[in-house]
């Protein structure tokens, strides 16, 4: 919890916000938050659901009803602005989450997004982004002669694009 409130504002400046889910009670979120608080003088920014009785954590997979029924993992579920679960990671108990990891992840979805192409292995912002295959025998065609003038890609399924300038600065600007 301190380390996401520690980074909310970038989420924020990514159009993305922060919410908590556990199944402990509010009570327990309550002891949590001013104990925190009382020890590092770190207000948690974003709100924690209490699911005291797991329904949303077993509806999300979170409990591993084989190991407990009590016990949560430590799920990041990265849902859009329609609802739609895009990218989810799971940590077991023994691993904290890695939040330069997850701020990537928003920023390569919003970036494909935007940029209407895909990321590749171990991309980064700014950096270009895949082109979608093409669907016709043309659009094919076409596509290796844009490889051979402008030297973007290997293949007419692997070519690269430049981010448009609406989508740079980590931050799509498309709404």
């Amino acid at each position: 919890m301190i380390a996401f409130t520690k980074a909310h504002t970038y989420f924020r400046q990514l159009n993305t916000e922060l919410l908590g889910l556990s199944i402990d009670s509010n009570s327990s979120h309550l002891a949590w938050v001013y104990d925190i608080y009382c020890r590092t003088g770190i207000k948690i920014s974003f709100p924690i659901i209490a699911d005291r009785n797991g329904e949303i954590a077993r509806r999300y997979g979170m409990i591993a009803s084989d190991i407990s029924n009590t016990e949560t993992v430590r799920n990041v579920y990265i849902i859009d602005d329609k609802g739609i679960i895009r990218t989810i990671l799971i940590y077991p108990m023994n691993v904290g989450r890695f939040i330069p990891e997850i701020i990537r992840v928003v920023q390569a979805l919003q970036m494909a997004d935007c940029a209407n192409g895909s990321t590749a292995v171990n991309w980064m912002p700014n950096q270009p982004v895949i082109v979608s295959p093409p669907k016709t025998y043309d659009e094919l065609v076409e596509r290796v002669s844009e490889i051979e003038n402008n030297r973007n890609g290997i293949s007419w399924y692997l070519s690269f694009k430049e981010v448009p300038k609406n989508c740079i600065n980590d931050n799509c600007n498309n709404e």
